[in-house]
């Protein structure tokens, strides 16, 4: 499901950057450090250019793929034995409904006061996609990360490189423009290879927790109170490591660098901690 886009700012400067990074990386780096038309210049323009290509697919995917609209129809049945998880208010133990979109909200659903709906899944609303980052495409936006990092490092270690490789000769060609090609890149690649990696390292950590950031701050207030009852918390959506992996990039390894996301279900259920619990009491 895709959505309609308007203008947004910080979409286009991300696109500038990845074009500016791209054709800086291709046509000097990799071209003055080893030739471009030479083997290795060909290996190196091929492999980054793939890469790029894989980023700014998933990059596209992620700004115009619908995150997840709650079916304005959604009840919930608590009556389902099926579902033991129905999350409810802070206050007063009522289902969670919400009184903007006037339906009720499924678990792990919220609402975005940008979008101005609610979202499923919810992990954040993410201004450089001029999108909320929901259930159905966290995936891609996790895939586009990646390959944002990958990226970035590549075009780095090719810019570090170009200078070093032969600095006498390198002195003697290098004109203005290239001096202000250099320096405008390593202004963009040094804080970007900072910032994306912690944020795909904080994205792997919610993965393998099955959280989003949403429930992880939730998450820390309900272990606060847990602890100051005497109890222990523990998230219901957490099922190993390997299994939170495989709900998000889905069971099969070999797909997981691409986009495809037929695993994900609807949305308005997910398996729990407890699923397993009684699968396992019922067994024995």
């Amino acid at each position: 499901m895709t959505r309609s886009l308007s203008f947004s700012l910080p979409v286009t400067v991300v696109i500038l950057a990845i074009a500016y990074i791209y054709f800086s990386t291709v046509f000097i780096f990799i071209d003055r450090w080893f030739g471009l038309m030479s083997s290795p210049g060909l290996l190196n323009a091929t492999v980054f250019t793939g890469v790029a290509l894989m980023c700014v697919f998933n990059y596209t995917i992620s700004v115009f793929r619908d995150p997840g609209q709650v079916p304005s129809t959604y009840m919930p049945d608590v009556e389902d034995s099926g579902n033991p998880i129905h999350e409810i208010k802070r206050k007063g133990g009522d289902l969670r409904y919400c009184q903007k979109c006037s339906h009720y909200k499924p678990a792990r659903a919220h609402h975005c006061r940008v979008c101005k709906r609610c979202v499923l899944r919810m992990d954040h609303h993410c201004i450089w996609i001029n999108n909320c980052v929901g259930h159905a495409n966290y995936k891609v936006f996790f895939i586009f990360v990646v390959y944002a990092v990958m990226a970035c490092f590549y075009s780095l270690v090719l810019l570090i490189g170009s200078l070093t490789y032969d600095p006498e000769k390198d002195e003697e060609q290098t004109g203005d423009s290239f001096r202000t090609a250099y320096v405008i890149s390593g202004l963009l690649l040094v804080p970007l290879c900072v910032a994306l990696s912690v944020l795909l390292g904080w994205h792997i950590y919610l993965i393998l927790q099955n959280k989003t950031t949403i429930e992880y701050h939730e998450g820390v207030r309900a272990m606060w109170l847990a602890e100051k009852g005497g109890q222990i918390y523990s998230h219901p959506y957490d099922l190993g490591a390997y299994e939170n992996l495989t709900m998000v990039l889905g069971p099969n390894p070999c797909s997981w660098a691409l986009p495809a996301s037929g695993h994900i279900g609807s949305g308005l259920r997910f398996r729990t901690a407890y699923d397993y619990a009684s699968a396992a009491s019922m067994s024995e």
